[in-house]
């Protein structure tokens, strides 16, 4: 009888019963990296927004659920004879090892600057192996060279607002950026010139590829005010389902729903939602 425990073997444990043909879980024995891959991103996100909320017992249940895809995909790993669990603990510990020389060896770097700075060589030096290994493995030359460039290790999977900021973020260290987020802001205004002049005689994938770039503009402002687009997005969300709460409340104690009101009726209670949140700070 399998029985919980604190020791990470136990986990492995089960995860290859659920795997084991014949004898383990139907669903389990179905998935692959790549129908895992969802819930992976869907539990990373949970992890997030049970810090978002304050709520440490969530939050110790959301990281074992994450802990759960890391061993769910290495046991996967590990029946096709890539890498197994063990390989995964190995090659992260010499990563933090290698990145920490301040800590672990008699590398410089005692301030947050420092340490960054520090940090952004050794991967553009990792990046540098793996780039060399690719060649040596037989790679060509050319327009699918591994050589390093400037904006590489940006995963595509990550959302887009997150990647955006990732990839403005290394174009600065290289020195394309702007020095002043006033002149970010007046790109956003240019951006929205475009979308205006895209609705005059643009196709609807024309528009949207304007609406892209005004996002990819905003993202960058609010990298040069040191704000994360995503936290900032994630506030706007919170506050929109707020005010659109207070609007039904004020309505269900008239007998009423949003649909039984027209725009401007709504738009009023809207701005009535501002104003008493105004009013309670």
């Amino acid at each position: 009888m399998m029985t919980p425990s604190r020791n990470i073997e136990r986990l492995l444990e089960i995860m290859a019963a659920l795997r084991t043909p014949g004898t383990g879980c139907p669903w389990d024995l179905e998935q692959n990296f790549a129908t895992i891959a969802p819930y992976t991103i869907e539990e990373s996100y949970e992890v997030a927004d049970a810090i978002a909320r304050g709520d440490r017992a969530d939050l110790c249940d959301e990281l074992g659920d994450l802990l759960l895809q890391v061993v769910f995909h290495a046991r996967m790993a590990e029946e096709e004879g890539s890498f197994t669990f063990g390989d995964v603990v190995q090659a992260i510990t010499e990563k933090m090892i290698r990145r920490h020389p301040h800590v672990f060896a008699d590398g410089e770097g005692r301030t947050v600057e420092a340490v960054q700075g520090q940090w952004d060589r050794i991967k553009a030096a990792e990046r540098a192996a793996k780039a060399g290994n690719g060649r040596k493995n037989g790679t060509p030359p050319g327009k699918n060279d591994s050589s390093p460039r400037a904006l590489d290790g940006v995963p595509v999977a990550l959302p887009a607002l997150t990647r955006a900021l990732k990839l403005q973020a290394k174009a600065s260290r290289v020195g394309f950026d702007w020095n002043d987020p006033r002149a970010v802001l007046a790109k956003i205004r240019e951006e929205t010139d475009e979308i205006d002049a895209a609705f005059a005689g643009g196709s609807k994938a024309e528009i949207a590829g304007e609406i892209g770039d005004l996002l990819f503009a905003v993202v960058n402002l609010a990298r040069h005010i040191e704000a994360d687009p995503e936290d900032a997005l994630r506030g706007t969300n919170r506050k929109f389902e707020r005010r659109f709460a207070w609007i039904e409340d004020v309505l269900a104690r008239q007998g009423l729903k949003p649909e039984d009101s027209c725009l401007d009726e709504l738009d009023a209670l809207w701005n009535a939602a501002k104003a008493a949140e105004r009013s309670e700070c």
